[in-house]
């Protein structure tokens, strides 16, 4: 799923090492954690979220 030009972004997964992975990766991306993550239990396993944006670029 690309989001290349998106601003802002609700990460949702398992609760596991990939999901971090994807948090990461948007941090590399140059997106910044926005807000508190969620937590939940979906009756299976805990489900995660977390709302990342990027900041447009300011020209000088």
């Amino acid at each position: 799923m690309p989001h290349s030009n998106a601003h802002y972004r609700l990460i949702t997964g398992k609760d596991d090492a990939d999901f971090c992975s994807r948090i990461t990766k948007a941090l590399s991306e140059g997106y910044e954690l926005y807000g508190s993550p969620t937590m939940s239990f979906n009756g299976e396993h805990i489900v995660v979220g977390q709302a990342v944006i990027k900041k447009p670029t300011q020209l000088v």
